[in-house]
This record gives C-alpha cells, structure tokens and sequence, in this order.
C-alpha cells in the first residue's frame, strides 16, 4: 500500500513496566503500536529499579517494530513525540553515555528517612513553596543525592561534569541523538523536586542543600518543541524528536483538557488525577502538588495534581504476585461473580500513600476479612481500592476548588474496565466519561510533537478528534455510597496506624 509522505506521528511512550511506541494519523487514530515489557528489580524491600540500559532497547525496539508494522520509512514520520514515566531517575557517564548506576524508579522509597530530615530542618517549606510539591522519596531529587553518595567516585566525577542526570526522557533524547542532547522539557523537570515552577529555573538553594551539582542537569525547554533529530543510523533517517511531557501531563493534553477546571484521571500503574489551572499556579490547602502542565510555545501553564501510587500495579501483583488471575482483564470477570467484597477492603499502600495523606511508611492493608471471604471478593476488593484512591484525590481537589467537580474524563489501561469505571462513578456520585482513545498519555506526546512540526495547526483541530467512547453515570443509593467510604476511611487507618507504630 502506498504511503503518502509525512504521513504519522510517533509516539514513545516509556512506561514503568513497558516501553511503547505507537503511530497516530492527523485523526489521532493509531495505525500502529508495538510493545515491550522490561524487567523490574527490587534489589531490597521498598527498592524499585529499572536497567537504563534495557529501557533505551526495548523503546528502540519497538519503534522499528511500528514502523514495520505499516511499512513506514523515518521519511513518512513528521516527527515523534516522547512521555515518560516521571521521578524516576537516571545518571550516566557524559562520554561512553554508561550508567553508573540502575535508574531508581520513582517508586522506591530508599531515600525516605532523607526526606524525614529536610522536614526535620525545615527545609520543606522552601521546597514546597518553590518546586510546588510536598516533599517525598518519590520524587528525583533524592535519588540523584543517593547515587551521588553511594556510587564510589560519583560526587567527584560529577563535580567535574563527567557525569549527568535525567528523567527517563533525557535519556532518551540523549540516545536518540547519540550523545548532542541532553535536555528536558519543564513538565518533567518540574517533577524533580530542584525546579522553581514560578521562575522556571534549576534551584541553586535545593541543589546546594543536597550536594547536586548543577553542570549534571540537562537544559529546560517547552514540552512542544524540536529539541533534535534522530541519529540517521537508528531509525533510517534524521526525525525531529519535537514534543517530550511526563506521562500525566501528556495525558492532560491528549484528553483536550486545555482549559482551567477541565480534569483528567489516568488509571496506569499508578493512578493520576490533574486539573488543568492555567496561567496560575494554585497553592493546594488538601495534599495536591502544583506542578506545571504542557503547553505550546513560551506560554507557561499549571495544573494542580493528585498521585496515587498503586493503582494497575495492585492488577498486576494480584496476577504476577498472588497468581489470582491469569491476565489483568479477568479482574473484570472475578468483580462481576459477587455483589460486594463481603467487607472486605484492601489497601495496596505498597509504597507508602501519595495524595492526598503523603505518608512514607503506610504500608499494604487488608482488613474485614471472614470466613466467607472468596478469591473473588478479595479481587472486587482491589479493584475497588483503585476507585476509593481516585476518590480521595477528587475530594480533596473539591476542597481547594470550594465546588464539587462535574464530571471525570478517564484514560489509562485500566480505564478499559467497565466494572471500574462504573464503581468509579457510583463512589464518587458523579458521571465519569472514557474516550474512544484510552492511550491518551502516547496521544498527548503526539500532539505535542506535530504541533511543534506542524502536523496539527492549533489546540482547536486537536479538541475536535476527542471523541466518546462511553459514558457511566452513578447508579449507587447514597445510603450505600456512604457506607462503603466509611469502610474505606477505616481500612485507610489502619493502614496508617502500621505507619506510626513502624516509626516508634
């Protein structure tokens, strides 16, 4: 079949358990998608690491495999587009480009007690007023100061600008370009825990008060814009690599959320709620993060944002974990046998809680557990977590907005679940709303990146391929719906009393 010139985007979507590539048409239509799952290590209990190595493979892997898939050369690619799983991060040595050590993924909790003496200090105060966010192992910040401590020789090294840092997108910008880039665009800069969100800069006090040298970290640019070409012997020609945006955001984008007060939940393996605020960065009173949003041009946008932790990721351990279900689609099928989780709530706090209760230690919780307790109640029960999570999120959004929100537009793997979603709904008493594209998070890099080539003329051609795919109302009696966030307020604190007594 004859292909006319420039005729997809690509998007890299690198993802915490997988690295994607996908192909969309100016419709926002995938015409292509490869996939590839890597290998997670936990090197101890709460450690989370990744092989850089094995990130930069399968992503270029399954670039050349969607291509293939439709016969497209780099010459019918307008340009790519790259998300990213965001915090996690990586340093690496500025001439051979070799890790110097794994990438610490955004999970790991190593460097709590690090984070438990800056708020000692108070030093967290600074950090929040001038990164937007509440200070947690989570983010990259830490994580840099800990292979800078650990990795002998790393401190002096980097101290010589031998050695750099990036999010997971700097890596792959590094790559693709064979060693002339290395940047950042601000969406993933601002998740590093050293970004001043309001005067877009690096922060010299943070990075003096962590012993991060600033040579290290990569330059900032707008999540719309062509950072570079690809080197011509990776993909068969030189590709403008012209978006780049952490995964939440990039979903925000790709949902047509461009307005202030329009809302996203994405359900991967964590579980993502952002509002889109503008030109003004809103100071959250309920545990959010301000942090900033995707944008086009110089124009500088916020969003407020809810993270949940564990959300696929409770999918996934009930199927690798627990070997309950063979595929994450089966949770589906198990929540629909039974009418409830016959009290049963599970709290898949397994690396600590994000928004809006931000506790390092709360650990994995099952509580109301009896004897007629079944494999499939405890399935509805994790299931189930996810929308109570999301649910946390919302209300505490409703709180620093004073009025409930309307509705919820949804995406995310997890989002494919009718079960979910239509939970989701009745607990939060409000009309949740699924694209037809749930790979809004691969869709929004895209965007982006034929924005910045123009593929797309402007935010209004992009608005108009959203489209419906199906919409869940609330069906659930109020006397019920509260009862069941009681529960779930009970099971939470339990999970947080773990907490204290672990600190004692």
């Amino acid at each position: 079949m004859w292909i006319s010139m420039k005729q997809f985007i690509m998007a890299l979507d690198q993802g915490t358990t997988s690295s994607r590539c996908i192909l969309f048409d100016k419709a926002g239509n995938i015409c292509s998608m490869a996939q590839k799952e890597f290998t997670q290590i936990y090197p101890r209990p709460g450690w989370v690491e990744h092989n850089p190595r094995e990130i930069w493979s399968s992503q270029l892997a399954v670039a050349t495999e969607a291509m293939a898939m439709v016969g497209a050369g780099a010459e019918q690619i307008a340009g790519i587009g790259i998300t990213n799983q965001r915090e996690t991060t990586i340093c690496w040595d500025r001439v051979t480009g070799e890790p110097v050590y794994n990438a610490i993924v955004w999970q790991c909790r190593r460097t709590s007690d690090r984070i438990e003496e800056l708020k000692a200090e108070g030093f967290d105060g600074l950090i929040r007023e001038r990164t937007g966010l509440v200070p947690d192992a989570y983010f990259s910040a830490t994580k840099i100061a800990w292979i800078l401590e650990h990795v002998p020789g790393a401190r002096e090294r980097a101290q010589r600008g031998e050695i750099l840092f990036g999010t997971v997108d700097t890596w792959l910008i590094w790559n693709l370009t064979k060693g002339r880039v290395h940047a950042t665009d601000y969406t993933n800069a601002s998740r590093t825990m050293l970004f001043d969100i309001h005067k877009l800069c690096w922060d010299e006090r943070i990075l003096k008060r962590l012993g991060i040298p600033a040579c290290m970290l990569p330059k900032v640019y707008p999540s719309s814009h062509v950072f570079g070409h690809t080197a011509g012997s990776l993909l068969g020609g030189e590709i403008p690599i012209a978006g780049a945006a952490g995964d939440q955001q990039a979903a925000l984008f790709g949902q047509g959320c461009f307005a202030p007060g329009e809302v996203k939940n994405t359900y991967g393996t964590g579980c993502f709620m952002l509002m889109h605020t503008g030109s003004q960065a809103v100071n959250s009173k309920a545990g959010l993060l301000t942090t900033l949003a995707a944008g086009c041009g110089h124009r500088v946008e916020y969003a407020l944002e809810g993270s949940v932790f564990v959300a696929g990721a409770a999918v996934q351990w009930l199927r690798d974990g627990m070997r309950l279900v063979r595929t994450a689609a089966a949770t589906q099928e198990s929540a629909d046998k039974v009418e409830d989780t016959a009290g049963v709530y599970v709290v898949p706090a397994f690396a600590g809680m994000g928004a809006p209760y931000w506790n390092q230690f709360a650990r994995g919780t099952v509580v109301g557990i009896t004897r007629g307790c079944s494999q499939e109640h405890f399935i509805r029960a994790t299931l189930e977590s996810i929308a109570y999570q999301t649910m946390d999120v919302l209300t505490a959004m409703e709180q620093d907005l004073g009025e409930p929100l309307k509705g919820l537009k949804v995406d995310g793997g997890a989002s494919a679940n009718d079960f979910l979603m239509q939970f989701q709904a009745d607990i939060i008493n409000a009309h949740v709303q699924r694209p037809r594209c749930i790979e809004t998070t691969a869709l929004g890099a895209a965007y982006l990146a034929g924005l910045a080539v123009g593929y797309w003329r402007d935010l209004a051609q992009i608005r108009d391929n959203w489209q419906l795919d199906r919409e869940f109302a609330p069906r659930m009696e109020e006397e019920r719906r509260r009862h069941l966030k009681r529960g779930w307020k009970r099971a939470v604190r339990c999970a947080l009393a773990w907490a204290e007594d672990e600190e004692a």
